[in-house]
C-alpha cells in the first residue's frame, strides 16, 4: 500500500509517498480501505519531531482519522461487513491506503456524506463532542466561549453547542473567518487581533461572563478568558498553538471556583475511545444524517500533494478541515 512517510523531522519537504506492507486485521478488528483522510495540527507537530505517535501507532506515518470502506474482517469480528462505509480516529497511520482498527471503534458514515465530508468529521467532531459534553457538561441556555472558532474543532464545536441550545461566543484574528462562523450560527464574534478579549466578552454579556470556555489556543488568550468565567465556570484546554506556558491567577480560580482542566484523545486507552465512538454515534450521527450539522471542508488535496496540504495549514488561513484523498 501507499503511505505518507515522515523521512526525518523537518518541514513539508520531509514528507513522501512510500510503499508499505498492507496491515492484517487481528481478532475483533477490521481493515479499512481508506478513501479520504484529513490533516490536523498534530500531524504538523509530528512531522517537526515534537509530537511522537503513541505506542502501537506507526512512528513515521501520520494521520489521525480516516473515511473508507471495510476491506477485511478479523476473526470474531461481526459488527461490520465487507463494503460497509466507516470512519473513525486512529493514533497514527491514517494517511495510508489501509488502516486496521478495532471493530467497535468504527463509526457508520451517513449516506448523505461524500468521502471528503466524512473524512472531515472524526477527529474534530469527536474532540468537540467530548470536550463540550463529557468534560464541560455544557447545557442548554449556557454561554460558551470558543477560542479559535474558525478552526476544525472550533467549527464542529460551534455547531454542536448551537444544536444543544447554548449561546456561542467565538474568537479569531481573521475577520473573514468570523463572518463565516456567524453564517453558521455564531452569535457574538470577537476579533482578538483588534479587540481585548475580556473587555469584549464583558460588554457582550453585560458583565455576566461565560459559563464555559473551549480553549483551542492556550497562551495569553487562556489568561484573558479566565477573567470572564462566571462563578463555578468551567474551562477545558484542548490546544496550545498560542503557547503552552501561561501565568494563571490562582486567586481568581479560588474566588470563582473555576474548574480548569485539559484533555487529549490521541493517547487514550482503547476502551475509552470505543466508549466515545459509540456515544457519539448515538448522539450526533442523527444530526449529521438530517443535515442539521455538516462537516466544514476548507480544501481537498490528493495525497500526492501532502506537502502542499501541510503548507496550507501552516498559513493559518484555512476555515474548517483540510482533506486528503487517495
Amino acid at each position: 500500500m501507499r503511505a505518507v512517510v515522515i523521512g526525518k523531522p523537518g518541514g513539508p519537504e520531509v514528507l513522501s509517498l512510500e510503499d508499505r506492507p498492507v496491515p492484517q486485521p487481528g481478532p475483533g478488528e477490521i481493515r479499512v480501505r481508506v478513501h479520504a483522510s484529513a490533516l490536523n495540527r498534530a500531524d504538523l507537530l509530528q512531522r517537526r519531531g515534537s509530537y511522537p505517535a503513541p505506542p502501537g501507532a506507526p512512528a513515521d506515518i501520520p494521520g489521525l482519522e480516516y473515511a473508507g470502506e471495510v476491506d477485511a474482517v478479523g476473526e470474531g469480528a461481526g459488527l461490520w461487513a465487507v463494503g460497509n462505509r466507516v470512519m473513525g480516529i486512529v493514533g497514527g497511520g491514517g494517511h495510508a491506503e489501509y488502516v486496521v482498527v478495532h471493530e467497535r471503534e468504527g463509526i457508520r458514515i451517513p449516506q448523505n456524506l461524500s468521502w471528503e465530508e466524512a473524512a472531515a468529521i472524526p477527529e474534530v467532531f469527536l474532540t468537540a463532542y467530548d470536550a463540550l459534553f463529557r468534560q464541560l457538561d455544557l447545557t442548554m441556555g449556557e454561554r460558551l466561549l470558543i477560542l479559535a472558532v474558525g478552526s476544525g474543532v472550533g467549527t464542529a464545536a460551534l455547531q454542536l453547542a448551537s444544536a444543544a441550545g447554548a449561546t456561542v461566543i467565538g474568537t479569531s484574528r481573521t475577520a473573514g473567518k468570523l463572518k463565516r462562523a456567524q453564517e453558521m450560527g455564531l452569535e457574538i464574534a470577537i476579533d482578538t487581533g483588534k479587540e481585548d478579549l475580556a473587555e469584549a466578552v464583558n460588554q457582550a454579556t453585560y458583565g455576566s461572563g461565560v459559563h464555559a470556555v473551549l480553549d483551542l489556543v492556550g497562551g495569553k488568550l487562556l489568561e484573558a478568558s479566565l477573567r470572564v468565567v462566571a462563578l463555578r465556570g468551567r474551562v477545558v484546554v484542548v490546544g496550545t498553538t498560542g503557547g503552552a506556558n501561561v501565568q494563571v491567577d490562582l486567586g481568581l480560580l479560588l474566588r470563582r471556583r473555576i474548574h480548569l482542566f485539559g484533555t487529549v484523545l490521541r493517547s487514550r486507552p482503547l476502551e475509552e475511545k470505543i466508549a466515545l465512538a459509540r456515544e457519539f454515534s448515538n448522539a450526533v450521527l442523527p444530526l449529521i444524517s438530517s443535515a442539521r450539522i455538516r462537516p466544514v471542508v476548507d480544501s481537498v488535496f490528493p495525497m500526492a500533494d501532502i506537502r502542499k496540504a501541510h503548507e496550507r495549514m501552516e498559513e493559518n488561513a484555512s476555515f474548517g478541515k483540510i482533506v486528503l484523498t487517495w
